[in-house]
């Protein structure tokens, strides 16, 4: 997870670069720096180096993992990587539930609460979906 860690780290300081750059750009054409596309790349940089850190965080708590390895084989990264749900109908209904209580913010506030109370109701589904029924262990 280094080499992940660095390359997004790298990108960032590249972006931070790249930031400056076009701040200067901006004022040069305009008279004053151009706020909203230095901004979004500056936000660019904050996620680069938020995830860089989490995953050098992470290397350093877990220890080497193959992709750290130049001597490494395809298949030293053999194994089982995690459990990946067959088929869920959840996320589509957590995905309806949002939307209904987003509309909700417009229509009016009884609309948003039916809206909270049906995604609540979703995230408990989809939470709880291998625990009940054809997949319950």
């Amino acid at each position: 997870m280094k080499v992940q860690g660095w390359l997004f780290l790298l990108c960032g300081v590249f972006f931070a670069g790249v930031d400056i750059a076009y701040w200067f750009w901006t004022k040069a054409e305009t008279g004053q720096g151009e706020p909203v596309g230095t901004t979004a790349m500056a936000i660019s940089v904050g996620f680069a180096f938020m995830v860089g850190y989490y995953l050098m965080f992470t290397a350093r708590r877990i220890g080497a993992q193959p992709e750290d390895n130049k001597q490494a084989e395809i298949s030293d990264g053999a194994g089982e990587l995690g459990f990946f749900s067959p088929s869920s109908w959840w996320p589509l209904f957590v995905c309806l539930a949002a939307a209904f209580a987003f509309a909700g913010f417009v229509i009016g506030f009884w609309m948003f609460l039916i809206g909270i109370f049906l995604v609540i109701m979703a995230m408990i589904g989809f939470v709880f979906q291998y625990y009940r029924g054809h997949f319950s262990h």
